[in-house]
């Protein structure tokens, strides 16, 4: 048993009150500006009922004591830098899933360390709290989906095992919500099907559930019994990154799109960053109500891994699909991957200033990083 998840702990926020401790015992909400939506929050908002993606007015009704902070992606980098260091000194085979959480293979290490994968991961996240300032939580088991599921178990600062002879207690009466990757109309569409526990998965039928379900079902069906081939990779090749996410409500307002698409660019953006690559076309998905598939694409004249320039592509393909809501889905994505060495350096025909926005924002980060938010405020902040 060697497979690890670490996910650090409301990891921007966590970043923000490292380096001003005067929020350390505030309530913390990355975001604003003007799309006005929540980026992420500390878990002192959380506990008010804060949530990412939530607009802005809406966390503020229900946390106004909470300190506002802009991001500062520059900052947030480097520290994953530092952190995936320390885990590339346990294991070779770290896989990066965004800046603040990663799966590791830990098998066959116990020899090299002198010690067992519990061990070493008690003192990786004892060095991340002493050497870098935040801290993570940590799941370990047989498997990368029983993994993840132990790393959300207790957090913050949790540390959660689930051994090969225990899982089939364990998952029994879990919520199959507990799933990566099922979202409000997946959670339905099982409810439906009278599946609201592991329990209830298991008593179903493999064929059946792929003649319900597709190809989801075969993958619901060795879920259920904690089954997960996936290796751990740090090398596997990878061909496009994309986020999305499912409105528990239609909606077809456009101040929520848009806030939902400059989220979902720059959790894309995120992820490209922490694994080194750019992509040179930007992709936009919508589906309707009636569940009817748009999807819209523009190839740029040089790889971007910039939300600023991911968000602007994505909200003028969103500008010019033309097609009426109400929506119940919205994605974006970045394909035609390529390393990031060179990137956003030179704009194109129709927007030649984006290389020099993106110079502009790195230098104004790595200042703020520096010297504190309030070193550059920009003119309109100034009225």
């Amino acid at each position: 048993m060697g497979i690890a998840h670490m996910d650090c702990d409301a990891f921007y926020a966590s970043v923000e009150k490292r380096d001003n401790p005067e929020l350390a015992d505030k309530p913390v909400i990355i975001g604003g500006g003007r799309r006005g939506v929540v980026s992420t929050a500390c878990y002192i908002a959380r506990i008010k009922g804060v949530r990412s993606a939530m607009p802005m007015f809406q966390a503020m009704k229900l946390c106004p004591e909470a300190v506002v902070v802009r991001g500062r992606m520059e900052v947030y980098v480097e520290v994953s830098r530092a952190v995936r260091a320390l885990m590339e000194e346990l294991t070779p085979e770290v896989e990066p899933l965004s800046l603040d959480e990663a799966f590791m293979d830990l098998t066959g290490t116990a020899r090299l360390h002198g010690a067992p994968p519990a061990v070493m991961l008690a003192q990786l996240v004892k060095r991340m709290r002493e050497e870098i300032g935040i801290t993570g939580s940590i799941g370990l088991s047989h498997n990368k989906f029983l993994a993840k599921i132990a790393s959300d178990l207790d957090k913050p600062q949790g540390f959660a095992v689930i051994g090969a002879a225990e899982t089939d207690a364990f998952l029994q009466d879990k919520p199959v919500r507990m799933i990566f990757g099922i979202g409000p109309a997946g959670q339905e569409a099982l409810e439906t099907a009278g599946i609201r526990t592991f329990a209830d998965l298991r008593r179903w039928d493999r064929a059946d559930l792929g003649a319900r379900f597709g190809s989801m079902g075969d993958r619901l069906w060795h879920l259920s019994r904690g089954q997960d081939p996936r290796k751990v990779s740090s090398r596997a090749p990878v061909k496009s990154i994309s986020n999305e996410t499912t409105f528990h409500d239609d909606t077809a307002d456009g101040d929520v799109l848009d806030g939902h698409i400059w989220r979902l660019s720059e959790k894309v953006s995120d992820r490209a960053k922490a694994k080194g690559i750019a992509g040179r076309v930007v992709t936009l998905k919508l589906k309707t109500a009636d569940f009817a598939l748009v999807t819209r694409r523009l190839s740029l004249g040089d790889a971007t891994q910039m939300a600023d320039r991911i968000y602007r592509t994505a909200k003028g393909l969103y500008d010019a699909a033309g097609v009426r809501g109400p929506f119940r889905l919205l994605g974006v994505g970045l394909s035609d991957l390529e390393p990031a060495e060179g990137a956003d350096r030179t704009g194109d025909l129709l927007d030649p200033n984006a290389g020099k926005r993106a110079d502009a924002e790195r230098a104004t980060d790595k200042i703020r990083a520096r010297f504190g938010e309030g070193a550059i405020l920009k003119g309109r902040a100034l009225r």
